[in-house]
Protein backbone atom coordinates (compact mmCIF):
# COMPACT_ATOMS: atom_id res chain seq x y z
CA UNK A 1 0.00 0.00 0.00
CA UNK A 2 1.25 3.49 -0.89
CA UNK A 3 -0.07 6.49 1.06
CA UNK A 4 0.71 10.11 0.23
CA UNK A 5 -0.08 12.51 3.06
CA UNK A 6 1.18 15.76 4.50
CA UNK A 7 0.57 14.41 8.00
CA UNK A 8 3.22 12.92 10.23
CA UNK A 9 4.42 9.36 9.86
CA UNK A 10 2.59 8.41 13.03
CA UNK A 11 -0.73 9.67 11.66
CA UNK A 12 -0.16 7.83 8.40
CA UNK A 13 0.59 4.63 10.32
CA UNK A 14 -2.68 5.01 12.20
CA UNK A 15 -4.59 5.40 8.93
CA UNK A 16 -2.92 2.33 7.45
CA UNK A 17 -3.66 0.34 10.63
CA UNK A 18 -7.31 1.40 10.57
CA UNK A 19 -7.68 0.39 6.92
CA UNK A 20 -6.08 -2.99 7.66
CA UNK A 21 -8.47 -3.51 10.58
CA UNK A 22 -11.45 -2.77 8.33
CA UNK A 23 -10.21 -5.30 5.78
CA UNK A 24 -9.73 -7.90 8.51
CA UNK A 25 -13.25 -7.30 9.81
CA UNK A 26 -14.72 -7.53 6.33
CA UNK A 27 -12.87 -10.80 5.73
CA UNK A 28 -14.10 -12.22 9.04
CA UNK A 29 -17.71 -11.29 8.26
CA UNK A 30 -17.41 -12.94 4.85
CA UNK A 31 -16.16 -16.11 6.57
CA UNK A 32 -19.23 -16.00 8.83
CA UNK A 33 -21.68 -15.94 5.89
CA UNK A 34 -22.29 -19.74 5.88
CA UNK A 35 -23.36 -19.55 9.53
CA UNK A 36 -26.50 -17.59 8.58
CA UNK A 37 -29.41 -19.01 6.62
CA UNK A 38 -30.70 -15.57 5.59
CA UNK A 39 -28.62 -12.86 3.95
CA UNK A 40 -30.53 -10.02 5.65
CA UNK A 41 -29.75 -11.43 9.09
CA UNK A 42 -26.06 -11.76 8.17
CA UNK A 43 -25.95 -8.15 6.94
CA UNK A 44 -27.64 -6.89 10.11
CA UNK A 45 -25.16 -8.87 12.20
CA UNK A 46 -22.34 -7.13 10.33
CA UNK A 47 -23.82 -3.72 11.11
CA UNK A 48 -24.22 -4.70 14.75
CA UNK A 49 -20.58 -5.84 14.99
CA UNK A 50 -19.42 -2.59 13.35
CA UNK A 51 -21.36 -0.56 15.92
CA UNK A 52 -20.04 -2.56 18.88
CA UNK A 53 -16.45 -2.15 17.62
CA UNK A 54 -16.88 1.58 16.97
CA UNK A 55 -16.03 4.53 19.20
CA UNK A 56 -19.63 5.06 20.30
CA UNK A 57 -19.53 6.79 23.71
CA UNK A 58 -22.56 4.80 24.87
CA UNK A 59 -23.91 1.56 23.43
CA UNK A 60 -27.64 0.85 23.61
CA UNK A 61 -30.37 -0.07 21.18
CA UNK A 62 -30.83 3.47 19.89
CA UNK A 63 -27.15 4.38 19.49
CA UNK A 64 -26.43 1.09 17.70
CA UNK A 65 -29.44 1.64 15.43
CA UNK A 66 -28.26 5.14 14.49
CA UNK A 67 -24.75 3.85 13.77
CA UNK A 68 -26.24 1.10 11.55
CA UNK A 69 -28.44 3.63 9.69
CA UNK A 70 -31.72 2.29 11.12
CA UNK A 71 -34.56 4.57 12.17
CA UNK A 72 -35.41 2.47 15.26
CA UNK A 73 -33.76 -0.35 17.25
CA UNK A 74 -36.30 -2.89 15.93
CA UNK A 75 -33.88 -4.61 13.53
CA UNK A 76 -31.18 -4.93 16.18
CA UNK A 77 -33.67 -6.26 18.71
CA UNK A 78 -34.95 -8.86 16.23
CA UNK A 79 -31.36 -9.88 15.53
CA UNK A 80 -30.64 -10.46 19.22
CA UNK A 81 -34.02 -11.84 20.29
CA UNK A 82 -35.40 -13.87 17.39
CA UNK A 83 -32.93 -14.37 14.54
CA UNK A 84 -31.29 -17.78 14.26
CA UNK A 85 -27.80 -18.70 13.19
CA UNK A 86 -25.30 -21.47 13.89
CA UNK A 87 -23.62 -20.07 17.00
CA UNK A 88 -21.18 -22.98 17.36
CA UNK A 89 -19.99 -22.61 13.76
CA UNK A 90 -19.69 -18.83 14.16
CA UNK A 91 -17.63 -19.22 17.31
CA UNK A 92 -15.37 -21.69 15.51
CA UNK A 93 -14.76 -19.18 12.70
CA UNK A 94 -13.93 -16.41 15.16
CA UNK A 95 -11.68 -18.71 17.20
CA UNK A 96 -9.60 -19.79 14.20
CA UNK A 97 -9.31 -16.17 13.08
CA UNK A 98 -8.17 -14.99 16.52
CA UNK A 99 -5.56 -17.72 16.95
CA UNK A 100 -4.17 -17.19 13.46
CA UNK A 101 -4.07 -13.42 13.97
CA UNK A 102 -2.23 -13.57 17.29
CA UNK A 103 0.24 -16.14 15.95
CA UNK A 104 0.93 -13.92 12.94
CA UNK A 105 1.42 -10.93 15.25
CA UNK A 106 3.93 -12.94 17.28
CA UNK A 107 5.84 -13.83 14.11
CA UNK A 108 5.94 -10.18 13.01
CA UNK A 109 7.27 -9.20 16.43
CA UNK A 110 9.86 -12.02 16.21
CA UNK A 111 8.32 -13.77 19.21
CA UNK A 112 7.11 -16.88 17.42
CA UNK A 113 8.66 -19.04 20.13
CA UNK A 114 6.74 -17.29 22.91
CA UNK A 115 4.41 -19.16 25.22
CA UNK A 116 0.85 -20.00 24.20
CA UNK A 117 -1.45 -20.06 27.22
CA UNK A 118 -5.13 -20.78 27.65
CA UNK A 119 -6.71 -18.76 30.48
CA UNK A 120 -9.98 -20.06 31.93
CA UNK A 121 -12.16 -17.63 33.85
CA UNK A 122 -15.77 -16.61 34.29
CA UNK A 123 -17.49 -13.27 33.96
CA UNK A 124 -20.72 -12.09 35.48
CA UNK A 125 -23.35 -9.80 34.06
CA UNK A 126 -26.04 -8.21 36.19
CA UNK A 127 -29.61 -8.89 35.04
CA UNK A 128 -32.96 -7.80 36.38
CA UNK A 129 -35.94 -10.11 36.70
CA UNK A 130 -36.16 -13.89 36.96
CA UNK A 131 -36.85 -15.12 33.42
CA UNK A 132 -33.44 -14.77 31.80
CA UNK A 133 -31.78 -18.16 31.25
CA UNK A 134 -29.25 -18.78 34.01
CA UNK A 135 -30.14 -15.74 36.10
CA UNK A 136 -30.05 -16.04 39.89
CA UNK A 137 -28.73 -14.21 42.93
CA UNK A 138 -25.03 -15.04 43.14
CA UNK A 139 -21.69 -13.34 43.64
CA UNK A 140 -20.97 -11.09 40.68
CA UNK A 141 -17.37 -10.03 40.22
CA UNK A 142 -18.46 -7.09 38.05
CA UNK A 143 -20.51 -5.74 40.95
CA UNK A 144 -18.22 -6.86 43.77
CA UNK A 145 -21.19 -8.26 45.70
CA UNK A 146 -24.04 -10.75 45.58
CA UNK A 147 -26.46 -9.60 42.89
CA UNK A 148 -28.96 -10.87 40.35
CA UNK A 149 -27.17 -11.95 37.18
CA UNK A 150 -25.70 -14.64 34.95
CA UNK A 151 -22.24 -16.23 34.76
CA UNK A 152 -20.38 -17.29 31.63
CA UNK A 153 -17.21 -19.42 31.43
CA UNK A 154 -14.60 -18.16 28.96
CA UNK A 155 -11.34 -19.38 27.46
CA UNK A 156 -8.81 -16.76 26.33
CA UNK A 157 -5.92 -17.47 23.96
CA UNK A 158 -2.87 -15.63 25.31
CA UNK A 159 0.13 -15.20 22.99
CA UNK A 160 3.20 -14.03 24.85
CA UNK A 161 4.30 -10.61 23.67
CA UNK A 162 1.49 -10.36 21.09
CA UNK A 163 -1.80 -10.09 22.96
CA UNK A 164 -4.82 -12.11 23.99
CA UNK A 165 -8.46 -12.59 23.01
CA UNK A 166 -11.49 -14.64 24.04
CA UNK A 167 -11.84 -17.80 21.96
CA UNK A 168 -14.75 -19.68 23.52
CA UNK A 169 -17.64 -19.35 25.96
CA UNK A 170 -20.37 -21.37 27.66
CA UNK A 171 -23.10 -19.93 29.84
CA UNK A 172 -23.46 -21.65 33.19
CA UNK A 173 -27.05 -22.68 33.95
CA UNK A 174 -27.98 -23.50 37.59
CA UNK A 175 -29.09 -27.07 38.26
CA UNK A 176 -32.43 -26.00 39.72
CA UNK A 177 -33.44 -24.17 36.53
CA UNK A 178 -32.72 -27.22 34.38
CA UNK A 179 -34.63 -29.49 36.77
CA UNK A 180 -37.73 -27.24 36.86
CA UNK A 181 -39.73 -27.81 33.64
CA UNK A 182 -41.69 -24.56 34.05
CA UNK A 183 -38.60 -22.41 34.52
CA UNK A 184 -36.79 -24.31 31.78
CA UNK A 185 -39.63 -23.62 29.33
CA UNK A 186 -40.08 -19.95 30.23
CA UNK A 187 -36.36 -19.17 30.04
CA UNK A 188 -36.03 -20.91 26.67
CA UNK A 189 -33.61 -23.64 27.69
CA UNK A 190 -33.21 -26.33 25.01
CA UNK A 191 -34.98 -29.65 25.69
CA UNK A 192 -32.81 -32.36 27.18
CA UNK A 193 -30.20 -29.92 28.50
CA UNK A 194 -27.94 -31.57 31.10
CA UNK A 195 -26.41 -29.73 34.04
CA UNK A 196 -22.71 -28.90 33.68
CA UNK A 197 -20.38 -27.60 36.34
CA UNK A 198 -18.12 -24.72 35.40
CA UNK A 199 -15.19 -27.14 35.26
CA UNK A 200 -17.08 -29.39 32.83
CA UNK A 201 -17.99 -26.38 30.69
CA UNK A 202 -14.31 -25.40 30.66
CA UNK A 203 -13.36 -28.88 29.42
CA UNK A 204 -15.93 -28.59 26.60
CA UNK A 205 -14.58 -25.18 25.57
CA UNK A 206 -11.02 -26.55 25.53
CA UNK A 207 -12.19 -29.50 23.41
CA UNK A 208 -13.69 -27.08 20.87
CA UNK A 209 -10.42 -25.14 20.76
CA UNK A 210 -8.40 -28.32 20.17
CA UNK A 211 -10.81 -29.32 17.38
CA UNK A 212 -10.09 -25.99 15.65
CA UNK A 213 -6.35 -26.54 15.81
CA UNK A 214 -5.53 -24.35 18.81
CA UNK A 215 -2.53 -25.52 20.82
CA UNK A 216 -1.52 -24.42 24.30
CA UNK A 217 1.72 -24.75 26.21
CA UNK A 218 -0.26 -24.46 29.43
CA UNK A 219 -3.87 -24.08 30.58
CA UNK A 220 -4.44 -21.87 33.63
CA UNK A 221 -7.38 -21.20 35.90
CA UNK A 222 -8.42 -20.19 39.40
CA UNK A 223 -9.84 -22.27 42.24
CA UNK A 224 -13.21 -22.81 40.50
CA UNK A 225 -11.41 -24.89 37.86
CA UNK A 226 -8.72 -26.38 40.07
CA UNK A 227 -11.48 -27.93 42.18
CA UNK A 228 -12.89 -29.77 39.14
CA UNK A 229 -11.61 -33.36 38.82
CA UNK A 230 -13.37 -33.62 35.44
CA UNK A 231 -11.31 -30.76 34.02
CA UNK A 232 -8.03 -32.08 35.43
CA UNK A 233 -8.72 -35.58 34.09
CA UNK A 234 -9.62 -34.15 30.67
CA UNK A 235 -6.41 -32.14 30.44
CA UNK A 236 -4.26 -35.02 31.67
CA UNK A 237 -5.85 -37.38 29.15
CA UNK A 238 -4.58 -35.08 26.40
CA UNK A 239 -1.13 -34.67 27.93
CA UNK A 240 -1.88 -30.99 28.42
CA UNK A 241 0.23 -29.07 30.93
CA UNK A 242 -1.87 -27.02 33.31
CA UNK A 243 -1.55 -24.77 36.36
CA UNK A 244 -4.77 -24.52 38.39
CA UNK A 245 -5.31 -22.97 41.77
CA UNK A 246 -6.84 -25.12 44.53
CA UNK A 247 -7.97 -24.50 48.09
CA UNK A 248 -5.47 -24.77 50.93
CA UNK A 249 -7.33 -27.89 52.17
CA UNK A 250 -6.79 -29.70 48.84
CA UNK A 251 -5.19 -33.08 49.68
CA UNK A 252 -2.01 -34.32 47.99
CA UNK A 253 0.17 -37.42 48.44
CA UNK A 254 3.84 -36.83 49.18
CA UNK A 255 6.52 -39.18 47.73
CA UNK A 256 6.68 -41.09 51.04
CA UNK A 257 2.97 -41.85 50.87
CA UNK A 258 1.90 -39.29 53.47
CA UNK A 259 -1.41 -37.59 52.71
CA UNK A 260 -1.53 -33.92 53.61
CA UNK A 261 -3.48 -30.85 52.69
CA UNK A 262 -1.59 -28.25 50.66
CA UNK A 263 -1.46 -25.97 53.71
CA UNK A 264 0.05 -28.73 55.85
CA UNK A 265 2.60 -29.59 53.15
CA UNK A 266 3.68 -25.94 52.92
CA UNK A 267 4.04 -25.58 56.69
CA UNK A 268 6.10 -28.77 57.03
CA UNK A 269 8.34 -28.43 54.00
CA UNK A 270 8.76 -24.70 53.47
CA UNK A 271 10.43 -23.47 56.62
CA UNK A 272 12.51 -20.33 56.40
CA UNK A 273 12.56 -17.52 53.87
CA UNK A 274 15.07 -19.31 51.61
CA UNK A 275 12.47 -21.99 50.88
CA UNK A 276 10.38 -19.54 48.88
CA UNK A 277 11.04 -17.18 45.98
CA UNK A 278 9.24 -13.84 46.13
CA UNK A 279 8.08 -12.34 42.85
CA UNK A 280 5.52 -9.76 41.83
CA UNK A 281 2.47 -10.72 39.80
CA UNK A 282 2.29 -7.14 38.54
CA UNK A 283 0.84 -3.89 39.84
CA UNK A 284 -2.60 -3.92 41.41
CA UNK A 285 -4.93 -1.27 42.82
CA UNK A 286 -2.79 -1.12 46.00
CA UNK A 287 0.67 -1.46 44.48
CA UNK A 288 2.74 -4.52 43.49
CA UNK A 289 1.12 -7.90 44.14
CA UNK A 290 3.93 -9.79 45.85
CA UNK A 291 3.73 -13.59 46.02
CA UNK A 292 6.02 -16.12 47.66
CA UNK A 293 6.48 -19.16 45.37
CA UNK A 294 7.79 -22.65 46.03
CA UNK A 295 7.68 -25.98 44.18
CA UNK A 296 6.91 -29.29 45.92
CA UNK A 297 6.89 -32.64 44.13
CA UNK A 298 4.08 -35.03 45.06
CA UNK A 299 3.14 -38.62 44.35
CA UNK A 300 -0.37 -37.61 43.30
CA UNK A 301 -1.00 -38.74 39.69
CA UNK A 302 0.26 -36.11 37.27
CA UNK A 303 0.33 -33.41 39.92
CA UNK A 304 2.87 -31.28 41.72
CA UNK A 305 2.06 -28.66 44.32
CA UNK A 306 3.28 -25.08 44.17
CA UNK A 307 2.48 -22.50 46.80
CA UNK A 308 1.57 -19.01 45.70
CA UNK A 309 1.01 -17.26 48.98
CA UNK A 310 0.80 -13.53 49.24
CA UNK A 311 3.57 -12.16 51.39
CA UNK A 312 1.12 -9.94 53.32
CA UNK A 313 -0.54 -11.85 54.94
CA UNK A 314 0.64 -15.45 54.43
CA UNK A 315 -2.58 -17.40 53.88
CA UNK A 316 -1.17 -20.27 51.78
CA UNK A 317 -3.52 -20.56 48.83
CA UNK A 318 -2.07 -23.21 46.56
CA UNK A 319 -1.72 -24.27 42.95
CA UNK A 320 -1.64 -27.72 41.40
CA UNK A 321 0.26 -28.21 38.17
CA UNK A 322 1.04 -31.02 35.80
CA UNK A 323 3.32 -31.44 32.79
CA UNK A 324 3.14 -34.01 29.98
CA UNK A 325 5.52 -36.91 30.38
CA UNK A 326 8.97 -36.09 29.17
CA UNK A 327 8.46 -32.35 29.65
CA UNK A 328 10.52 -30.41 32.19
CA UNK A 329 8.67 -29.27 35.29
CA UNK A 330 7.57 -25.64 35.09
CA UNK A 331 9.52 -23.25 37.25
CA UNK A 332 7.67 -21.77 40.19
CA UNK A 333 6.32 -18.32 39.49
Amino acid sequence: MCVKTAQSRAAAAVRIGAQAALRERAGLLESLRPCFARTLVWLQAGRYVAAVMSELPGRNGWSIARHAGDATPDKTQRLLDHARWDTAAAMSVVRRSVVAGLDEAARRLRRAGGMRAGALDETGQEKQGTWTAGVKRQYMGCAGRVANGINTVHLAYVREGAGHALTGARQWIPREQIADPVVSLKTGLPPGLEFRTKGQLAAEICADAYADGARFDVITGDEVYGASPDLRQFLESRGQAYVLRVASDHRVILPGGTKLTCAQAMQRLLKGKRAREVRSAGPGSKGQRWYAWAWIATASPGTACSSAATSRPVSWPSITATCPRGSPSPRPG
